[in-house]
């Protein structure tokens, strides 16, 4: 499941960009007493009585103007609407109830998605001056009195948004079906790949890079089963995202790893690994998420010059931190080696998924340690007590020893490798913690 959204709108200078910094935590977005400051819009993390959410900070709206950077603004806040699943209206207690206020109301009113009202620079502890009745007028509910720059009245505001996530339905999605997020730069035949397994035209194929704004999800069965596949936005570099709507498409690409069981990291054979599709890889990897590498447009590399093999050489090269993910050289266009995604999938997902017994586990380690005992440090050997997994997606295998110090990086990577082979756990990370006996497993 997909973490929440809540998108922070009104019009400029009303304190959006204060709330924001006090609800991530830090100073994220820029301050200031100039209207406008705010263009793009900024997102972070937020937790609140252990629901995680997304919260997203959009520049002021003005509903009537000519002003090219305030449409752009207000651009930004309606995608900013469209994608939220809840919306926090600010206002501005001083400036009173304003006609752009009525306006921005009526916009929010249309998406038919949950509004808290927010009455900001109430800096009085106590009842809140009568001018907030002013409000009611909004036809959004009771205003809520508080001061993000005294930081009053913030936790009332957390505990609506908490509630309002409440009255959202949530997706059904199929028990059986594995979530299959399409990532990687724009333009790397992302939406092509769906299109061609689909065998329909279900998403926009264009050769303008950042076609797809949006997070598309398209099920699919067949006889290797039951699948859905999310085509997702491409990620550019951040100083790259000049366009007012792909910051947006970024933070969809980053919901739809977070939900995907598995990922496939679109790689464009003509242009080759870049660095970004090194750090959004690595953003999967961070999240345990199963991994496929798709060099993709296959059909237009020379074969005389690169072969297959040379090529996955070059790709585990600026992979290094992600060798356990299978690499498959396919045409989006043409469909070569397109079905072979289906078993690679499957098996990627079950080792991801993948739980061992502690009996079982702890042979596999007796033998490993059996074949290549620790070094010894100064003296002093590392004993492995015993070892048990403790969860899965990715698996993770809890070992407690007589001393962590003694737990070189090496011998882990040594238990890893061995734990890879036994296991099969091709396509998966795994994670191996180490505690020494008596502390809490």
């Amino acid at each position: 499941m997909s973490k929440k959204i809540v998108a922070i709108v009104g019009r400029p200078n009303v304190g959006k960009s204060t709330f924001f910094n006090v609800l991530a935590g830090e100073a994220l977005s820029i301050v200031s007493d100039m209207p406008g400051v705010t263009r793009d819009r900024i997102y972070a993390d937020c937790e609140w009585r252990g629901t995680s959410f997304q919260i997203i900070d959009t520049g002021g709206i003005e509903p009537k103007t000519d002003d090219v950077i305030y449409k752009g603004m207000r651009r930004q806040a309606e995608l900013a609407m469209d994608m939220a699943d809840v919306i926090v209206f600010v206002v501005d207690i001083r400036a009173g109830l304003v006609n752009q206020d009525l306006e921005v109301a009526e916009m929010l009113r249309r998406t038919k998605k949950p509004v808290i009202l927010v009455c900001n620079k109430v800096d009085n502890v106590g009842a809140p001056p009568e001018d907030i009745y002013d409000f009611y007028n909004l036809g959004l509910g009771e205003p809520m009195a508080i001061s993000a720059k005294a930081k009053l009245g913030i936790g009332d505001v957390l505990d609506a948004i908490y509630d309002a996530f409440g009255t959202i339905g949530e997706v059904e999605e199929d028990d059986d079906s594995i979530k299959v997020a399409i990532i990687g730069k724009p333009n790397a035949g992302k939406s092509s790949l769906v299109n061609k397994i689909l065998n329909e035209e279900r998403s926009i194929v264009s050769d303008v890079a950042g076609t797809t704004r949006d997070a598309v999800d398209s099920k699919f069965s067949n006889k290797y089963g039951n699948y859905v596949f999310i085509d997702t936005a491409g990620i550019r570099k951040k100083n790259k995202v000049y366009d007012e709507i792909e910051k947006y498409s970024i933070v969809k690409a980053m919901a739809a790893i977070d939900r995907a069981d598995v990922a496939i990291i679109m790689i464009d054979a003509k242009e080759g690994v870049t660095d970004q599709d090194e750090k959004i890889a690595g953003y999967a990897h961070e999240k345990g998420k199963a991994m496929i590498i798709a060099v993709n447009k296959w059909d237009l590399i020379d074969h005389d010059e690169m072969t297959p093999a040379k090529y996955v050489k070059e790709v585990r090269k600026s992979f290094k931190f992600m060798g356990y993910a299978p690499v498959i050289t396919i045409s989006a266009l043409t469909g070569q080696r397109v079905t072979g995604l289906f078993e690679m999938i499957n098996k990627v997902n079950a080792a991801n998924n993948l739980r061992v017994s502690t009996s079982v586990l702890n042979e596999v380690i007796m033998e490993a340690v059996a074949m290549t005992p620790p070094p010894t440090d100064k003296g002093r050997r590392l004993k492995i007590f015993y070892g048990t997994e403790v969860k899965a997606k990715p698996p993770t295998f809890v070992l407690f020893v007589n001393d962590k110090e003694l737990a070189h990086f090496s011998y882990l990577r040594h238990l890893e490798n061995v734990f890879r082979k036994y296991f099969d756990l091709e396509g998966t990370p795994i994670n191996i913690v180490v505690r020494e006996r008596g502390e809490k497993e």
